[in-house]
């Protein structure tokens, strides 16, 4: 297989502004219906997201759940359809580090693992061929890496330890196509303010952070609580525009 990372791969900070969509997932162990041509607010499960300047290169696959990788994939311009996992598949495992793993290694090894499921999926689905993009993000300090908190006690304790500290956000990106597959890694940063055990508490009893890397979402409620930050926006929001907009060029998906 051949492997390229897209040139200029250094950390930029992209400030977006986004709205609440959430495509509905499919959750059954069926093959996803075509639908094409719906809006990006359509319920169907598979729908194409018909976006992008007229005469773009064309489709490609998402391989996330997350609503905000959507919004931003929508904010380059890339007419895209969903390719999530099933509910038979254990894709939560994919997620789990291995002993003394360092976070770059992991979020590039679990971005290509995700992918890896993808692309058998697409194939299994008896969908029709086209590039698929995939994205994992992590946060650590040092060594340590914070995934989705288990419950909201995990919650308070990594915003606990995130507290008056500066950590790191590494989101990782692949595109497959064809043969060809395409990786970028973003590494940004950002410091939290001290916060109090009263402010963390009300904090996760919105809920936000469930689900979450590193139990927050930039661009939620937690931003009133972040002094610095360093490096890609959309990055830590799950997809780098940028990083993700040279692969795509790369594999001349798009302009």
């Amino acid at each position: 297989m051949n492997n390229f990372t897209a040139p200029g791969l250094s950390t930029r900070g992209i400030r977006t502004t986004v709205n609440n969509i959430a495509p509905t997932l499919v959750t059954s162990c069926t093959s996803l219906p075509q639908s094409r041509g719906v809006a990006p607010t359509s319920s169907a499960p598979g729908a194409v997201f018909a976006l992008g300047r007229p005469g773009g290169k064309g489709l490609i696959y998402l391989a996330s759940q997350s609503p905000r990788r959507a919004q931003l994939l929508e904010q380059l311009g890339v007419r895209f359809q969903l390719l999530v996992a099933d509910a038979c598949e254990d894709a939560e495992s994919l997620e789990d580090a291995l002993e003394n793993e360092a976070p770059s290694a992991y979020v590039q090894r679990v971005t290509g693992l995700k992918l890896d499921a993808a692309v058998k999926r697409m194939q299994q689905r008896g969908l029709p061929a086209a590039p698929v993009l995939c994205s994992d993000t992590t946060v650590a300090m040092g060594r340590t890496i914070y995934g989705k908190p288990a419950d909201a006690k995990d919650a308070q304790r990594m915003l606990a330890e995130l507290s008056g500290k500066t950590h790191r956000v590494l989101t990782a990106v692949a595109v497959q196509h064809g043969r060809k597959r395409g990786t970028a890694l973003s590494v940004s940063q950002v410091t939290f303010a001290p916060l109090s055990k009263s402010q963390i508490k009300v904090y996760v009893a919105t809920g936000e952070p469930m689900g979450k890397a590193g139990a927050y979402a930039v661009q939620g409620r937690a931003a009133a609580y972040i002094q610095r930050l360093a490096g890609s926006y959309s990055g830590i929001m799950g997809l780098p525009m940028f990083e993700t907009a040279e692969l795509l060029r790369g594999l001349k998906l798009i302009a």
